[in-house]
């Protein structure tokens, strides 16, 4: 896959996170939830630190850690997509990841925190608030771990 094929992916998905952040923001107040289905909310959060709030609360260094190691994993995956433009697959799921992180690393550079605002809950006990770019991070792990198996069972086909 052409490196500049998975670049525009990463901007679909930064561009998404961004307009989707920004709309959430002009309609919400900090902390609003508003109820869309028995088991959805959008509500208004705000993440200083990293995954499930990960040292959300450790004084304000964590922002320029978390800065450096996203604008740090954003080079290695554009060189890693283009070393290994052959594989689509693999591809995909790191241009998605790009994307996710650069979402982020915009939000964290310009205000300090991740601004959050799916909201998914069952029987009281709701899952950590997340974003566009959050969602595009984890579907593109899953696609590196099928990607991690298909290419185990080719190996093994390969060697019998």
């Amino acid at each position: 896959m052409k490196l500049w094929v998975s670049l525009v992916i990463a901007l679909i998905v930064v561009v998404l996170d961004f307009v989707t952040k920004r709309w959430i923001e002009g309609v919400l107040d900090y902390g609003e939830r508003v109820p869309l289905t028995g088991f959805f909310n959008l509500v208004l959060a705000y993440n200083a630190g990293a995954a499930f709030s990960f040292l959300s609360d450790a004084g304000g260094w964590q922002r320029w850690f978390f800065t450096i190691v996203s604008a740090g994993a954003s080079v290695l995956i554009v060189f890693l997509l283009h070393r290994h433009a052959a594989d689509k697959f693999f591809c995909i799921a790191l241009s998605l990841i790009l994307g996710g992180a650069l979402g982020n690393l915009w939000d964290r550079a310009t205000l300090g925190h991740v601004v959050d605002f799916l909201d998914f809950h069952v029987a009281g006990y709701h899952w950590p608030a997340f974003n566009v770019a959050d969602s595009a991070i984890s579907l593109g792990a899953v696609l590196l771990v099928i990607d991690g198996f298909r290419r185990k069972d080719a190996d093994t086909a390969k060697s019998r």
